[in-house]
């Protein structure tokens, strides 16, 4: 799969750079990436393997209805005061019923959300997740998808939709038009498609694929049923 970023030159590669080495120099003062609580006790950091496991484990409280409601009490809203380090990022879509605190068994500063109908990235999608794995250098980048997505099933149905809200289908039929006329359900097929679609227009940015290549992010593609609360990893 080639994940190399494409119509981009060379001035413009030269351009982003001097950008981000301005962020990185201003990151301590603008976005503080550790909380004195962190800095003082020294904790590392989660690897990727055990924020993922983290992630899943917390899920499976959720179905299991032994929910521990982590990182909810005073002093985690005073320890968050100062700065913020999420041990994950996640990509979900824009949908009441897939908070990902709550399926998840999470709490405050737990993980960076960003929410966007049918999970799609665009350009202030990737950046705000460049700012988590870049900045605040979460060690996981999770895609969320679920069943019975609305964005995915106007996708789908590809009809006239009011107002702007047309805009998430057009970053969305690509994916569709991969897996048309596949045996199954047709939108349940295109969810999955969906999330890998996704995972890969993410891939296309240099910070995200190179921390991906350092080993120090794992990014993984998940779909969420709604009828039991599961997350499987699907990519």
């Amino acid at each position: 799969m080639d994940y190399s970023p494409r119509g981009i030159d060379r001035r413009q590669v030269l351009a982003v750079g001097g950008q981000l080495l301005g962020l990185a120099a201003l990151a301590p003062v603008i976005w503080p990436t550790q909380s004195a609580a962190a800095a003082a006790s020294g904790s590392p950091s989660l690897s990727p393997q055990a924020a993922l496991k983290r992630l899943l484990e917390g899920n499976q409280r959720f179905t299991g209805h032994h929910l521990e409601h982590p990182d909810q009490t005073e002093e985690r809203v005073l320890e968050l005061t100062q700065a913020q380090h999420p041990f994950a990022t996640v990509l979900s879509c824009a949908d009441s019923r897939v908070t990902a605190e709550i399926v998840f068994d999470q709490g405050l500063g737990d993980i960076f959300d960003v929410r966007v109908a049918g999970n799609i990235a665009t350009p202030e999608v990737v950046g705000s997740i460049e700012y988590a794995v870049e900045l605040l250098q979460t060690p996981l980048l999770m895609v969320l998808g679920h069943e019975r997505c609305g964005a995915v099933t106007a996708a789908v149905e590809n009809g006239p939709l009011p107002g702007q809200i047309g805009t998430f289908v057009e970053a969305i039929l690509p994916a569709i038009a991969q897996v048309k006329g596949q045996p199954g359900n047709a939108v349940d097929n295109a969810v999955s498609a969906n999330v890998r679609y996704q995972m890969e227009q993410l891939m296309r940015s240099p910070l995200i694929r190179d921390r991906q290549r350092s080993g120090q992010l794992q990014v993984v593609g998940a779909r969420y049923d709604l009828d039991t609360g599961t997350v499987t990893l699907i990519a």
